[in-house]
């Protein structure tokens, strides 16, 4: 749909609308969260792993304290109460057996999929409606604006806490 019209907006609006979208998708996920019986802390370090299992990575302890940017005893935590509920599993690594490595069970991907399947079909029909640069431009303003927010919090974390 290259013709399709799209409303003018400026970059005011854009960023507007994004701290809209931005606010939608973390009550969203905590919506989410609580149907699956997960704390937000929980949900989002579920998503690293998934995302590093459908990588072709096999994701540590360490990694995925470093990627959710939380310590190693709180991702212990973190894995404990995933483990429990039947999300994860840690096991050795077959190389180093001194490490662990997480594998995502395949009972709680399917849940998991069952929650965001609708959603993903609902952006999956947003995004036809756009053209293939349309597309395009979506996914490098998507991925630019993701950095900017890590640089923004890896700036939050060199910064003393607010008094």
């Amino acid at each position: 749909m290259a013709d399709k019209k799209r409303p003018a907006a400026t970059p005011g609006q854009a960023q507007q609308a994004m701290d809209r979208m931005i606010a939608a998708a973390q009550s969203g996920q905590q919506d989410i969260a609580r149907r699956l019986g997960l704390n937000i802390t929980d949900l989002t370090c579920m998503g690293f792993v998934i995302a590093a299992v459908e990588a072709g990575e096999s994701p540590s302890p360490g990694d995925l304290a470093e990627k959710a940017r939380l310590t190693t005893g709180a991702v212990t935590g973190v894995l404990n109460r995933l483990e429990k509920a039947g999300y994860v599993r840690r096991a050795p690594d077959p190389d180093d057996r001194r490490r662990l490595r997480i594998t995502v069970e395949e009972s709680a991907a399917r849940r998991l999929r069952d929650v965001y399947g609708p959603f993903y079909q609902r952006l999956a029909a947003l995004f036809a409606g756009y053209s293939a640069t349309e597309v395009a431009l979506l996914t490098d303003a998507f991925t630019r604006v993701e950095g900017l927010l890590r640089e923004s919090s890896a700036e939050l974390d060199d910064e003393a806490p607010a008094s």
